[in-house]
């Protein structure tokens, strides 16, 4: 850290007047400029210095010393540290120029790095797109204009895009100015959803079931009991060993699990009445441990069933991280999440600390087209109006649907909220993927602008593309899209590494034609021979561009490309039952209209339930298909969808029944789950369940799938009901 003030600076200025009005650090390659680090650098001030010196070294050729005040020459100087000015904000950077001499400073080491790497794109045209592209320019004459008097104080204080492309590269991170981790200053074992991991169920369930939530007439250990003083007590003393093991860290997280089966007891249920509010057990007990460590951070989650404000104010250490996981993203969050809107007002009014953990990607389908870009500057804004100085975007961490394009532009907006996003994204796609840009932003322009004319589409975090079938990924669009990339790819050929950037982006517009053949769109898009082709082109394009997962469930590219493949076979394969009637004995529930027909209308569900699945809740399924003719019959299949965290099970078991009449019913055969629900069960995957039988004629064929009913203990929905998704029948 150095001391210094305007007038402690000036004693070592040299005031001239500058030719034309602009100061040349190099001209015609040769500086007359001296870096200048002012009193004992620490050691990230000092790589500051040395990031200047490296790209002014890189545009121009000349070597800046870099020296310390007792060392400097008569050369103009660059300064570059820390500003311990009384009212300079530890995030404030100043750039200013004072006679030919320049000073870069921050009010903090990451400050100071970030007013460098502003100097250099802001003043000497640097751009960073990704960790292995940038745009560095070549000139021999650095020349910057004068008057030179650039202040700025990031609003967002802490920022954060949940993408690998900062996590892994810290450098890349500092470029863009956002933090090298997902939870910077927490406890690693105290991040989020930590009620299980104070009180886990399998130590205290069984001796202590009062510590946990009573739902109904049973404790389930979904949630603990706020309101039971032994539960402070083991909750505080975990707080206490967690800090006390990572004293570094300032921050843990004292939060609900991730499900909403919170505690009904009589003392919990007073207390949410009288804050109005489920948030209320929260804050009074998040207070409470807060109270014994006033010098850390308390973080909580207001998320959904505590997402509504309470009336008890947090304490100055506790702080919000407040979610819009329900949010519309098809417009800003204050258009069409008014709840959500409100209920961060609420908050803004009791407690300044507040941090917002915002979603920007359909984490079901990482690689799914999701026109939300342009809602993301208006969100961001709303936030920074409302108290918000830590923004957490939920990215998808790993590559999803226009990966780098999204990372960049999120930072962007969190260090500056007001920059013009079409510039942006223009200077990103023109930077990026060089001539194909073009069309790569048209692609932009035009599913975007298509989304609103839907203004009733509900774009969802959990959806799925084959619910945009008939907006903005129809069939005609799709086309269109395709034939930009086409064009994309074709104008960069000659460019083997950009080529590959264009590749990846497109393979957010090949996965929804892949899945639009899956659902039969239109003749123009089947499953056939030639799906194939499609799919092997997307499995090696994924490789290309190492994308290995499709979902945040652990459902991979090779998983995607196997079921895709088994759908292929099941398509071309002839199908007694395609396009039969179906009679449903038992109810289903929302998805696929409830209409029956899913099960034999040749349209085949992908790995998220939106996608073609018939769902029953809590039931089994029992259907009969009516052959309309008697006909020989050896081989019976079904198949059926695992959502783990989702209560979407795989049944325990499917039965087949054959009739001539309709009335008389014969057991063909079971089939047992072989790989039945477990704690380490795949979270997502599609399971067929097949038969095969002697030669037998038949008309009729009952199908009878066992459902778990509810889910079990250990599960973190325990005791809800468990779904039971099922799709195509194959009778042959």
């Amino acid at each position: 850290m150095f001391r210094f003030s305007i007038k402690l600076i000036l004693i070592f200025l040299v005031l001239c007047s500058c030719e034309d009005n602009t100061l040349n650090i190099v001209k015609n390659g040769a500086s007359k400029y001296d870096i200048v680090y002012i009193d004992s650098p620490t050691k990230s001030n000092y790589q500051s210095a040395e990031i200047l010196q490296k790209y002014v070294q890189q545009i121009s050729g000349a070597n800046l010393a870099i020296v310390n005040e007792s060392s400097q020459s008569q050369k103009d100087k660059i300064y570059v540290g820390n500003s311990t000015e009384g009212t300079f904000d530890d995030q404030q950077i100043k750039i200013i120029a004072q006679g030919n001499n320049i000073l870069i400073s921050g009010g903090s080491d990451q400050a100071t790095r970030n007013a460098v790497y502003e100097f250099l794109e802001r003043f000497l045209g640097c751009k960073w797109y990704a960790p292995e592209v940038d745009d560095i320019p070549k000139m021999e004459t650095i020349a910057l204009h004068l008057p030179l008097a650039y202040h700025y104080t990031p609003e967002i204080k802490t920022r954060t895009v949940h993408s690998k492309l900062f996590y892994e590269d810290p450098e890349f991170a500092d470029k863009l100015k956002v933090t090298t981790k997902a939870f910077p200053y927490y406890v690693p074992e105290g991040r989020v959803h930590t009620f299980h991991k104070f009180i886990p169920e399998d130590k205290f369930y069984d001796t202590h079931p009062e510590y946990f939530a009573l739902r109904g007439n049973k404790r389930l250990p979904t949630q603990l009991c706020l309101t039971n003083s032994n539960v402070l007590k083991i909750v505080k003393d975990s707080v206490n060993a967690l800090f006390n093991r990572y004293p570094e860290m300032s921050v843990i997280s004292v939060s609900s699990n991730d499900n909403t089966q919170y505690c009904e007891c009589e003392n919990c249920k007073k207390i949410d009445h009288q804050e109005g509010s489920h948030a209320g057990t929260m804050i009074r007990f998040v207070n409470e441990v807060a109270k014994a460590f006033p010098e850390k951070t308390i973080s909580t989650l207001a998320y959904q069933y505590t997402r509504k404000p309470c009336t008890t104010k947090p304490l100055n250490n506790v702080l919000i991280t407040l979610c819009s996981i329900e949010c519309d993203r098809s417009a800003p969050i204050e258009d069409k999440c008014k709840d959500f809107a409100n209920d961060l007002k609420g908050w803004s009014q009791l407690t300044k600390n507040i941090r917002i953990w915002d979603y920007t990607t359909q984490f079901t389908n990482f690689l799914a087209p999701f026109p939300n870009l342009l809602t993301l500057q208006p969100n961001i804004q709303f936030f920074r109006n409302n108290n918000t100085k830590w923004v957490f975007e939920q990215h998808s961490h790993n590559p999803s649907e226009l990966f780098e394009l999204r990372s960049y532009l999120m930072a962007k907006l969190l260090w500056n909220p007001d920059l013009i996003v079409d510039d942006l994204i223009t200077e990103f796609t023109n930077g990026y993927y060089h001539e194909a840009g073009v069309y790569v932003k048209a692609y932009i322009n035009t599913i975007h602008a298509e989304l609103q004319n839907f203004p009733e589409f509900f774009l969802f975090l959990y959806g799925d593309p084959s619910q945009a079938f008939d907006s903005y990924l129809s069939p005609t669009l799709l086309k269109n899209y395709r034939t930009l990339f086409d064009n994309a790819e074709k104008s960069v050929a000659h460019k083997p590494q950009v080529l590959k950037r264009v590749k990846a982006a497109r393979l957010s517009v090949d996965y929804a034609i892949l899945e639009a053949c899956r659902k039969h769109l239109s003749d123009d898009f089947v499953l056939n021979e030639s799906s194939l082709t499609l799919i092997q082109h997307f499995i090696k394009s994924c490789k290309e561009a190492n994308i290995t997962q499709m979902n945040e469930m652990g459902y991979t590219v090779k998983d995607y490309g196997e079921t895709y493949s088994k759908s292929i076979e099941v398509a071309m394969q002839p199908n007694k039952a395609s396009g039969k009637p179906v009679t449903l004995l038992t109810k289903p529930k929302k998805y696929a209209e409830e209409n029956p027909q899913a099960l034999t209308d040749g349209a085949l569900g992908g790995s998220n339930f939106y996608a073609n699945w018939l769902g029953f809740e809590g039931n089994d399924l029992i259907a009969t298909v009516d052959l309309e003719t008697q006909e020989e019959i050896s081989y019976l299949s079904t198949s059926f969808l695992q959502v783990t965290n989702h209560i979407v099970f795989f049944p325990i078991q499917v039965r087949y029944y054959g009739s001539v009449d309709g009335d008389h019913y014969t057991l063909l055969g079971t089939v047992i789950n072989n790989e039945p629900l477990r704690k380490t069960s795949k979270v997502n995957d599609i399971k067929s369940f097949d038969l095969n039988i002697s030669k037998t004629n038949f008309r009729f064929i009952k199908i009878e799938a066992v459902n778990y009913k509810k889910a079990p203990l250990w599960h973190n929905a325990s005791g809800l009901a468990s779904w039971v998704f099922a799709d195509e029948v194959i009778i042959n």
